[in-house]
Formats: C-alpha cells, sequence, structure tokens
C-alpha cells in the first residue's frame, strides 16, 4: 500500500468517511473510492461501482473482475453505533444485543440514579443533557440513534439532533398516540414532513414484543434492517 494511500484511509477514518482501497491485482496499481463519490452515480469508478455500492452495504471486502482486470476492494467503513436516550429497563438488554450486533454504545441519561455502570457494565455513560451529548457523539451515516424515555424533555432535544444528522436509523418508543405528540412538537420547530419520515415510532418491528428483552430484540433488527435495506419509517 503506498504511502499516500495510508494518509488517505487515515484521515477518512479521524472523519468518518467511509472509504475503500481499490487494488487492480494483474496491474498492480491502487486507488481510493469513497462511497460518497459513488452515491452520485458518476461516470468515476463506473465499472465497481454496484459491487463496491455492495461492499459497502455489507461491510465485506472483495475481490471483482473488470475490465481493466481482477479489483480488490478493501472496505473501510466507519465503526457502527448506537446512542441509546434513557438508561430504562428496556435499555439494559439493548445494549448487550446491540454490543453482540458489533455496535459501539452510548447510553445519555442526566439522571445519574439510572445511568450507574452496576445498570450497564463496561458500557459508555453520559449524563450530559441529551442535546448536548448528541452534539458531542456527532451522530454520523453508521449510527443509530434511539430514545426510550417517554419523556419529552430529554427525548425531543436528542431527535432534534438527530434529526439534523445523517444517522441511519432514528426510533423513539412510545404509543401511537404518544408519537403523534412528539410529531407535532417537532413539527413547531420547523422540521419537514420529510424530516419526520426517519424517526420510526413506536420503535422496532412490529413482533408482538412485550417483555424489554423483545422489544429491545425488536428494535435491533429494525435497526439492522435499515442498515442493510435502507429505508425510513412508513408515513
Amino acid at each position: 500500500m503506498r504511502r499516500d494511500s495510508i494518509d488517505i484511509l487515515d484521515s477518512a477514518r479521524r472523519d468518518k468517511r467511509p472509504v475503500a482501497l481499490a487494488t487492480n491485482l494483474d496491474k498492480h496499481f491502487e486507488k481510493i473510492v469513497y462511497l460518497s463519490d459513488l452515491e452520485t452515480n458518476s461516470s468515476k469508478h463506473q465499472d465497481i461501482r454496484e459491487a463496491a455500492l455492495a461492499a459497502f452495504r455489507d461491510d465485506r471486502s472483495r475481490a471483482i473482475d473488470t475490465p481493466d482486470g481482477r479489483v480488490f476492494l478493501h472496505v473501510f467503513n466507519p465503526p457502527l453505533r448506537l446512542i441509546v436516550v434513557g438508561a430504562v429497563h428496556i435499555a439494559q438488554a439493548l445494549v448487550p444485543i446491540a454490543e453482540i450486533a458489533g455496535y459501539q454504545v452510548t447510553v445519555i441519561d442526566p439522571r445519574q440514579a439510572f445511568a450507574t455502570a452496576d445498570r450497564f457494565p463496561g458500557t459508555e455513560i453520559t449524563h450530559d443533557w441529551p442535546d448536548d451529548a448528541m452534539t458531542r457523539l456527532a451522530p454520523d451515516r453508521r449510527t443509530a440513534v434511539v430514545t426510550l424515555t417517554h419523556d419529552p424533555k430529554l427525548d425531543d432535544p436528542a431527535l432534534s439532533v438527530a434529526l439534523r444528522s445523517e444517522a441511519f436509523y432514528i426510533a423513539s418508543l412510545g404509543s401511537r398516540r404518544t408519537h403523534a405528540g412528539r410529531l407535532e412538537r417537532l413539527t413547531a420547530q420547523g422540521f419537514s414532513d420529510a424530516d419526520l419520515k426517519r424517526i420510526h415510532g413506536p420503535a422496532g418491528l412490529s413482533l408482538g414484543a412485550r417483555s424489554p428483552a423483545e422489544i429491545a430484540l425488536s428494535i435491533m433488527g429494525q435497526a439492522t434492517q435499515c442498515l442493510r435495506q435502507g429505508g425510513s419509517a412508513a408515513a
């Protein structure tokens, strides 16, 4: 690998930009491919575009045949992150499931009696106000955000930051009535219908879940669906 390629990959890692190193195995040259370039559907890198998009989506490096020879795509995706707002019982089930799935998890809750190391061992916890914590964490396109408190004073500020980010999954716990009120408040803040359609509410796949563990499973299932297949919440 060339030194300039290493520098570019290191810069992309710091900036949390998805990037791949495309190495021609026959002609022994390499080039950097950014996911953002591929998504413009430009002619640049068109020979490897579809395969590269699939590699980014699947988090899997792969070799492909192109008109210029066989090319190995080494994918460098930013880490998957899950930001959980609300250190509630469902969060206690959700955090370990997410960690098993490969997410770096942060729990946000200013209520220090709930957000403790005893309840969330080994997990990053912040007691900052949700909008401050979310701004600092800067959700990117590899970040999922789930709010669980049912408290507008905590959930709404976090959702406001999430909607202004590229987070691939945004979800909020609560009944349909609760979610309708949430949408009204966010509309009053200036968010459009298109913005609000990004929020999955009630959070999780419709599995008939009842227990905290089942609800957590439905949320991670929905997050995985969005990560791998794309798509926003239903209108």
